[in-house]
């Protein structure tokens, strides 16, 4: 299983060099990708231009929307030579995960509907798979893709997710839980996968918390108490989910890799990119 970590664009207050430094030092640790979250209606960097950002700073390390709420970008020419533009700009390092999102508050933003969202994502997803295919109808004008496309992940629980994730996907990705319940997902994947008579098999990834050493937990709470708020009393489980020990990580990464997870991505909470080197140091002890 290859480990990925998290660039913590969304922990308010954080510095742009300190973004940059997080990029530097997740590669020359050995991380499988960079991953960011997508919110608009938060004091957070926009995830497209962060990744951006990251791709000027690294040579190697992917660069992942982990994930994207694609739905609400109403045009979708612009999305697609913007994914295309980064594609390029990073040598074909970009993986594209997307998902349908749940705060209407980012939708109305935008002032697109938040009812429908996934029959748009659909739209959308068949819309950028012709792009990357050259088939679609009137393409924008470059930049050509790096290659074939990017790889595409699919986010979300729901039975219409993984039907969407099979049906244009080459993956699926999912927030943290229990390793078992994770692998329960996983399979209901896999099922989608066969259910929609495709002969590859899905790539499965996950996400997660992590904040390690001296007053990292208090931090932790802080952050996403205040970045799932909109959920209610059901950010205290999100609180609760966060890796706070070594042990605790090791643990936690031993059974996603035993529940078929190919890569599994640490988002920190802490914005110091020493937290890097303490996740590192976890991981491969």
């Amino acid at each position: 299983m290859e480990v990925g970590i998290g660039l913590p664009t969304m922990i308010p207050g954080i510095t742009g060099r300190d973004v940059l430094v997080w990029a530097q030092r997740a590669e020359e640790l050995g991380f499988s990708s960079l991953g960011v979250l997508d919110r608009l209606m938060y004091d957070g960097y926009e995830s497209l231009i962060a990744l951006a950002a990251a791709a000027g700073a690294t040579s190697r390390i992917r660069l992942a929307t982990t994930i994207l709420i694609a739905a609400y970008r109403g045009d979708r020419a612009l999305l697609a030579k913007q994914l295309a533009s980064l594609d390029r700009l990073s040598d074909g390092r970009l993986v594209v995960g997307v998902a349908a999102g749940g705060r209407p508050d980012d939708y109305e933003a935008c002032g697109t509907p938040y009812a429908g969202r996934g029959r748009r994502l659909d739209d959308l997803l068949g819309e950028l798979r012709r792009s990357w295919d050259g088939t679609a109808a009137g393409p924008v004008p470059g930049p050509r893709w790096a290659k074939d496309g990017p790889p595409l992940l699919v986010g979300g629980h729901s039975p219409a997710a993984m039907r969407r994730a099979a049906a244009f996907g080459d993956g699926w990705i999912a927030g943290g839980s229990s390793a078992a319940g994770y692998g329960e997902l996983a399979e209901r994947v896999r099922a989608a996968w066969r259910a929609a008579d495709r002969a590859d098999r899905p790539r499965l990834v996950a996400i997660a918390y992590a904040a390690l050493g001296p007053g990292a937990r208090e931090q932790a709470e802080r952050y996403l108490l205040d970045y799932y708020s909109f959920i209610g009393w059901k950010a205290e489980m999100a609180v609760r989910g966060v890796l706070t020990d070594a042990r605790q990580l090791q643990e936690f990464a031993a059974g996603y890799r035993a529940a078929g997870c190919d890569e599994l991505i640490l988002f920190p909470c802490v914005p110091d990119p020493a937290q890097a080197d303490l996740i590192a140091s976890a991981v491969w002890r």
